[in-house]
């Protein structure tokens, strides 16, 4: 029987999106296949949206960032009233003479371009273009994960389904079983202590039915949540828990995996990261070389203070940091750890890889096991039942002999269900744990 911890569906990365269109609820209302379930489930969830905005936010910022590469062109109009303003007059007889006007008007165009920065234009734009790649990266492992999600709310519910059919084969059986004791006990052959015996062992196939379908329609919320559709009460999923066997290469899959998980280049984007924002830092204290221009009006000029006449000013500029007071060294210092914790992630990333694709192939290797030892567990419990009932049709045998029988049958068909279910997660979760695409 499938454990608490094997239904559970992790849902942390789960969310709704509002507004669904009519063509998305149509996809939904309409039994689903695997692909379905899991494209339905990437469609429906918010994050990866929240993910998408991030990864064009970011663009944006790389985008920013290349405009330090282009000239900066202000325009500005300025009017000043000023009063009082300095008037000479030479003699008496003279007439005043006033130096500034009381009414000052300016307009002019500025035009900016740096000339020289050691890089530190360029180190910006680098650093913004990996966080944007950190960004497009992020919605690779978010996709992932939803959709062996999906995969596992999916199979969770064909292996339910099929453990209410085995259990329904074995109240029939019961039954029918029951109604031959009664023509027993009718016809003096048979106690009715046998009739109740296999009451009783029916009424614990119908505990465990029932228990079945709570777990059935505990799968259905879970997969509704996933859906975005928290009103079903009954997600039409289609297929068949089969077993297709497939066969497995540990050291390939090992060296699969280091290449193509998403965490490894997560892991080397943040590396990447923390090494353009060294750069950046280191020239940070560089010096800077500039021009400018400045064209445009004004008045104030003598000797007709009022009249507006073009100007323009011509502008080189040199800025040399001397002193920072430790600052950007203290960030190098900073920069330097977080390079070095970089370092360390992937190593842990990377054995925490080769250790999920281990146990992968454990569960598969086990999976395999599980199920050839089933299929002997279940014709031999087959025939323990074929000959308990003869026995008992001969009187050489007990009523419990055929009850043992039956439970042991029911229990073999169970353990083959629960053989293929544990064989298909395990190998969704080596596709998971060596980077190929589940969808």
């Amino acid at each position: 029987m499938l454990s608490r911890s094997t239904l559970t569906v992790p849902l942390l990365t789960v969310g709704l999106l509002a507004g669904a269109s009519t063509a998305r609820a149509q996809v939904v209302a309409d039994s689903l296949s695997l692909s379905g379930t899991i494209q339905a489930v990437l469609d429906a969830n918010p994050a990866i949206t929240s993910l998408e905005e991030e990864v064009n936010a970011a663009t944006s910022r790389v985008t920013q960032s290349r405009g330090g590469f282009l000239p900066q062109v202000t325009g500005t109009a300025t009017y000043t009233r000023i009063d009082p303003v300095v008037k000479l007059q030479l003699t008496p007889d003279a007439p005043v003479f006033q130096l500034a006007p009381n009414n000052n008007y300016d307009a002019h165009i500025t035009l900016q371009y740096g000339l020289l920065d050691f890089g530190r234009k360029e180190a910006t734009t680098n650093l913004a273009e990996s966080r944007r790649l950190t960004a497009a990266d992020n919605i690779a492992v978010t996709r992932r994960d939803l959709a062996y999600s999906a995969v596992q709310a999916y199979y969770n519910i064909l292996f339910v389904r099929e453990s209410i059919k085995v259990q329904d084969e074995q109240i029939a059986s019961l039954l029918q079983h029951q109604r031959e004791m009664e023509k027993r006990v009718q016809g003096g052959v048979s106690t009715k202590f046998d009739v109740t015996t296999t009451q009783v062992r029916i009424t614990q196939a119908q505990n465990t039915k029932i228990d079945l379908e709570n777990q059935l329609r505990n799968q259905q919320v879970q997969l509704a949540r996933l859906l975005h559709k928290p009103e079903y009460l009954n997600v039409p999923v289609r297929g068949a828990l089969t077993y297709q066997p497939q066969a497995v290469d540990l050291n390939a899959s090992l060296a699969q995996a280091i290449e193509k998980r998403p965490e490894v280049k997560l892991a080397r984007d943040a590396e990447n990261t923390a090494n353009l924002n060294l750069k950046l830092i280191e020239r940070a204290n560089t010096p800077t070389l500039g021009v400018g221009a400045q064209l445009g009006g004004k008045n104030g000029y003598l000797p007709n203070l009022d009249k507006i006449r073009p100007n323009s000013v011509g502008v080189v500029q040199l800025s040399v940091p001397i002193y920072d007071g430790n600052k950007n060294k203290n960030q190098r210092v900073e920069a330097l750890a977080n390079i070095r914790g970089t370092q360390a992630r992937i190593q842990d990333t990377q054995e925490q890889i080769r250790s999920d694709v281990r146990q992968a192939t454990n569960n598969i290797q086990s999976g395999t096991s599980r199920y050839d030892n089933s299929l002997v567990q279940i014709a031999q419990a087959t025939d323990a039942l074929t000959r308990a009932k003869a026995r008992y049709r001969y009187d050489v045998g007990t009523n419990l002999d055929v009850l043992d029988a039956e439970t042991s049958l029911a229990q073999a068909r169970l353990a083959r269900l629960q053989a293929i279910y544990n064989y298909t997660l395990g190998q969704y979760q080596l596709k998971r744990a060596i980077g190929e695409q589940i969808w």
